[in-house]
Order: structure tokens, then sequence, then C-alpha cells
């Protein structure tokens, strides 16, 4: 507590704030003082059995729930590991969930409550699902309406559906809130962005479990005076029009909806798998895919971590310009010359990278045979400590 006390209201807070308003910075000493950590009960749904935990809506974790939820209603081991139809499955699956998040996700502590029991309804992923082509990518796939699974009416249902009509105009005509994007093909896990999250996961004897994504100001950042700390950017992540999404408009002492996203995962009432990445909009994709890697396909945290998954980009950037591009799918080198003709074929727009993943960090216990399994992926700096 007593650095605590020294880093908000001590000299740090006060170079802190003097550096900070030598560069056109805000933040007071009375922001600073008045800050509090808040204790929130983890977001949960169930899946095949296993309870998976997540933080709430002022991060995306629960989009996670949600794409768990929609997956449900699908053989997804039948369909065979990242097989054209399953990277399909998955990548609608995700269109909605994301989708959702983008237009429902924000700060609980402020109003309106988000609509989060209706979002992780059993019954409203399966209304979801049923919205899925299989045959075809669909690039107008927009948020649903969760309200009526729990009982109330949308408050913004002639938000949903002004979104909906833009969603049917032809490209370029969409109007608010539906900027269009092309990116030149590159690898989006090469750069100083991504190194700017890290991740720590760690198991003890006694069976319990932590999970972590700490982030904060990356390079380049602003440095507030001589204090060596890098101020966050995520003030972008906030929205200036209620029609993007109401529940994440930029107010003061409003937490921006964020990206990073921990994960637990029980089984038989006993804490089993700890994962986490980094990587912006693409942790939860790598995790879902991490997380069915072990389930459905029975990988090892290891092979898990380093197996080649795919992303999407058909959700709006939580940084920048808030763009979205529709169809854009970034898929391993390794995967095979028929799977790429059939995902084109689908309506996709496919690149290639030889990593597609953040270093994905899990352990896993087998309460079975008394044993912690590790993993940490080679797509980074990390690895395993074990003593």
């Amino acid at each position: 507590m007593a650095a605590y006390d020294r880093f908000y209201r001590g000299d740090i807070a006060r170079e802190f704030v003097r550096g900070l308003a030598e560069q056109g910075g805000l933040v007071t000493m009375e922001d600073l003082a008045n800050w509090r950590v808040r204790l929130e009960e983890p977001r949960q749904t169930n899946y095949r059995g296993i309870d998976v935990y997540k933080l709430d809506s002022w991060v995306q974790g629960p989009v996670l729930l949600q794409t768990l939820n929609i997956l449900e209603h699908f053989d997804l081991k039948s369909l065979g590991y990242n097989s054209g139809q399953y990277v399909h499955t998955l990548y609608q699956a995700m269109n909605l969930a994301y989708a959702d998040r983008d237009f429902y996700y924000g700060d609980p502590a402020f109003p309106p409550a988000e609509p989060m029991r209706g979002l992780l309804s059993k019954d409203y992923a399966r209304e979801r699902a049923k919205l899925i082509d299989p045959r075809r990518n669909d690039p107008a796939t927009g948020p649903g309406d969760p309200y009526p699974f729990q009982g109330e009416r949308n408050p913004y249902a002639k938000l949903l559906e002004e979104r909906h009509q833009r969603s049917q105009a032809p490209a370029g005509q969409r109007g608010t809130g539906e900027t269009l994007r092309s990116a030149a093909v590159t690898d989006p896990f090469d750069g100083s962005f991504y190194r700017g999250t890290t991740t720590v996961v760690a198991a003890d004897r006694e069976g319990w479990l932590v999970s972590m994504t700490p982030s904060g100001g990356w390079v380049p950042a602003v440095i507030a005076g001589r204090t060596g700390i890098g101020v966050s950017q995520r003030l972008q992540s906030f929205v200036l029009d209620p029609a993007e999404n109401p529940f994440n408009v930029i107010e003061p002492g409003k937490r921006p909806r964020a990206t990073l996203t921990p994960s637990l995962a029980f089984r038989d009432g006993k804490p089993w798998l700890a994962f986490a990445v980094q990587g912006g909009d693409a942790q939860d994709q790598n995790l879902l895919q991490f997380f069915l890697n072990v389930v459905e396909f029975g990988m090892t945290p290891q092979q898990a971590a380093e197996a080649p998954n795919f992303n999407s980009f058909q959700m709006r950037d939580s940084f920048g310009d808030h763009g979205i591009q529709p169809g854009r799918i970034l898929l391993n080198d390794a995967m095979p010359d028929w799977v790429r003709r059939e995902l084109v074929q689908r309506g996709y727009r496919p690149e290639y990278a030889p990593r597609t993943s953040g270093p994905i960090n899990a352990i896993l216990l087998d309460h079975q045979h008394g044993t912690l399994w590790g993993g940490s992926s080679n797509h980074g700096e990390d690895y395993g400590i074990a003593w």
C-alpha cells in the first residue's frame, strides 16, 4: 500500500502529472488520487461440460464466450482441424460475436447496463447460429438483439434498424460507423504494436491457477516526465458517435473498451486451464482456436499453442479509425492449397504469413495424474519456468 500511495499520490504521481502537462496532457493529481481498482465478477459459459471464465464487458473477453455458445451447434471435430469448412464455420461464428462486441460492449461501471445476460444466453446463441450460411462469407454481418433473451426491450432498436439499412447499401455508401478499409499484405504480428502486451499464467501445487494480460503504453509512447512510464494509448478505443456503440462513447472517468483478455477454464468444478495471448483484436480469436485445439482435437497445451491458425479482420478495429475489412483473412503459410482455394470460393480475401498468432501461454492441470502441463508458443519471446 505504501508503493500504491507513492505511485498515485506521492512523488511519482506529481512527476507524472507535471511531465504529462508539459506535453499537453490533461491528467491531474485529483484524477490519480481518485482512481480505484474495481473488483468484478467474471463472465462465464459452459462449453461441452467445461466452464470458461472471462473478464466483463470493459474488455472483449465475453466475445470468446459468445463464440463458444454459437459453435456448440456444430460438430467441429467432424469438420476436421483447419479444413475449409472448419475455418469458415469459426470465421462466421466470430463475425456474429464480434459484431455484438462492437455494438454492446463498454465499461459496466457506467450506465446504461450492457445486455450481457442476453448476449451470453444459450437461446440467443442458437438464433445467431442459424444465420450462418454454410457456403459463403456474409460481409454484412451485424449485431443482433439480445434484449428479448433477458426479458427486456432494446433501447437502441432504432439504431440497429438504421445499421441494418446501411449494411444493405452499396459499399462506400454506408454512412456513419461503416468505414471499410483495405490493407496491404502484411504480417500483423511483426512490429512494435504487438510487442506492447505481455501475458503471464501461473499455477502452484495446491491447484491454483492465474491468468493475466498486462498492457499499457507501447512504443512509440508518450513518456511522462522523468518517470519512465509510458502513457496508455487506449483512449483511441472509445467512439464518439453513439450510433457506432452507445456503450463505449467517451466520457470522464470511463474505461475504454479494451482488448485485454486472460482466460480460465474449470473442469469438474476444478481449475483446469489458464491461457492468454497478446495481439489486440486477434487475442480472443487465437485463444478460441487454442481452446478448441485442446478440447476438440486433443492437443497438449504446447501443441495447441504452436498449431497454425487464422485471423479475421471482419470486425471493427479497436484502434485507429475503427474500420472493418469484410472477408479479409490471414492464413498460416502451412495452410494447404486445397483449403486456400476453397476459402477463396467462399468469398474470402486470404493473406499468408509464417506466424498467425501472438505468443500463447498456457498451463493445464491434470488432476487425474497430479501433473501440470505448460505450453508457450514459439511465436515470440515467451517461455516457461517450473520448479
